[in-house]
């Protein structure tokens, strides 16, 4: 029976030297190219070019009244490319990396490309607000700078960026160019389902995936960052350790008897019997605090043997110099 599949559940002694992307002059040549493609792909629907034209022609052939056996196949599929449901479950596999080589740069590298992509599309769709083919006014339009938020599409850049993460972690160049072909095909495929259902335009789809995919060809700019994010964690998660490792050992009962420094009484009935006006530690409230030491009723009580004042020896007794009164008689 082997046993090597199992071995790879267990956690690595240290961590492993994985090589990190750099950008290299193919990677500046890629990223410059769709850079390229996605400001041509803007520029052709600000003017109203060929490509709004095509949108229109495929929008209003309604591909989900052409195909409507994979409407319920499609439903699902999309799903792929929603940010909450990919975004989970591609944490936990890197999460489960991170416990396994002791590192914490597939999490990092997982939000730092999320961030830009929410920085980054976010803001071009907002910026020019165009709307869906469900809500356009006018056969033959761009429909931009109208309040909507579909350009580019979010579906097709979540897919790129959250399956293509998988590709940029490979810890093999075959690993990393299955993954890359994977990543692609998924992504291309959540784009063209959106524009089956009707909720993206296809200008919107060749947007995404372009945004998508500058996300991931300029993550090696963004490395420093996280190797400085990541040292500075574990140099906390230090410091609170060593922290916990001073503590005392020995936690103290809360609520339980605490000991008390009692004033001394001046003037009172006996020696270093607090006073009954002040209390224990002076404060009238705190004689209702348990006590560390025994209370009166528990001490046996003292006669002072004669009298309490002390003789004189310039005084003489007084003689008693009045006689005693008989006791009266009948």
């Amino acid at each position: 029976m082997r046993t090597d599949i199992f071995a790879r559940l267990d956690r690595e002694p240290e961590p492993p030297k994985i090589e990190i992307p750099r950008m290299s002059r193919h990677r500046i040549a890629l990223f410059g190219g769709t850079l390229a493609f996605y400001l041509a792909i803007v520029i052709a629907v600000l003017v109203s070019s060929w490509l709004v034209a095509l949108d229109w022609k495929v929008m209003l052939f309604r591909p989900y009244q052409q195909w409507p056996e994979l409407h319920a196949f499609l439903d699902y599929y999309v799903v792929l490319g929603q940010r909450g449901p990919t975004a989970v479950m591609v944490a936990c596999w890197l999460g489960w990396r991170s416990w396994r080589q002791h590192t914490l740069r597939p999490l990092l590298t997982l939000g730092a490309s999320l961030l830009l992509l929410n920085v980054t599309v976010g803001a071009v769709k907002i910026g020019l607000g165009r709307l869906g083919p469900h809500y356009a006014t006018q056969i033959g339009s761009a429909e931009m700078f109208a309040g909507g938020d579909i350009f580019p599409s979010g579906h097709t850049a979540n897919a790129v960026v959250t399956w293509g993460i998988l590709a940029y972690l490979a810890t093999t160049p075959r690993a990393r160019r299955y993954l890359s072909a994977v990543s692609a095909t998924v992504s291309l495929g959540v784009g063209l389902t959106t524009v089956y259902i009707g909720t993206h335009w296809l200008s919107d789809v060749l947007l995404g995936w372009a945004a998508g995919l500058l996300i991931m060809l300029g993550l090696p700019w963004f490395e420093p960052v996280i190797t400085r994010a990541e040292a500075w964690i574990f140099a906390a998660r230090e410091k609170w350790r060593a922290r916990r490792r001073l503590a005392p050992l020995v936690p103290v009962a809360v609520g339980g008897p605490q000991p008390v420094l009692l004033p001394q009484s001046l003037g009172a009935g006996d020696a270093g019997e607090p006073s009954p006006s002040l209390g224990t530690a002076g404060h009238p409230a705190a004689s209702a605090r348990p006590r560390a030491h025994p209370v009166r009723s528990e001490r046996t009580p003292v006669t002072p043997a004669g009298p309490r004042r002390p003789p004189h020896a310039d005084r003489t007794p007084r003689a008693n110099t009045t006689p005693a009164r008989p006791m009266g008689g009948s």
